[in-house]
């Protein structure tokens, strides 16, 4: 997986970059993470319960990505005597790779503006979500 920070634990603004395919989001910093838990504990499910979301919203989500691109990024086998699991594939561990890449480039890229617009922002101010 990445060390990058979720952007539910940091404090500090952070571009975020999604791919878009039509009105779907391919990848964006969500799926990325799910494919990167999915690679770490070889379960859709553990995955899942690490982001704190159901197993039925990763799998949507897992779906949405493997019908986006031209190969699935994961590989699933249904439960059974000796369990299921799943994995991310080879073409989604080149996908996962390319997509860092382009976040790396793009925080990079936008640096200054980024250091100039978070002294437009309230630092006191820190959205616990929903």
């Amino acid at each position: 997986m990445t060390d990058t920070p979720s952007p539910a634990t940091t404090t500090t603004p952070t571009p975020r970059l999604r791919i878009l395919l039509g009105r779907s989001i391919a990848i964006g910093p969500g799926k990325a993470e799910l494919l990167g838990l999915i690679d770490d504990t070889g379960s859709i499910s553990a995955a899942a319960r690490a982001m704190g979301m159901s197993y039925r919203r990763a799998w949507t989500l897992v779906e949405t990505m493997n019908t986006a691109f031209r190969e699935p990024l994961v590989a699933a086998a249904t439960g059974g005597k000796g369990g299921g699991g799943a994995s991310v594939t080879a073409f989604g561990h080149e996908a996962l790779k390319r997509y860092r890449m382009m976040e790396d480039k793009a925080a990079l890229s936008v640096t200054t503006e980024m250091e100039a617009f978070t002294e437009m922002l309230d630092s006191d101010y820190v959205d616990e979500g929903e």
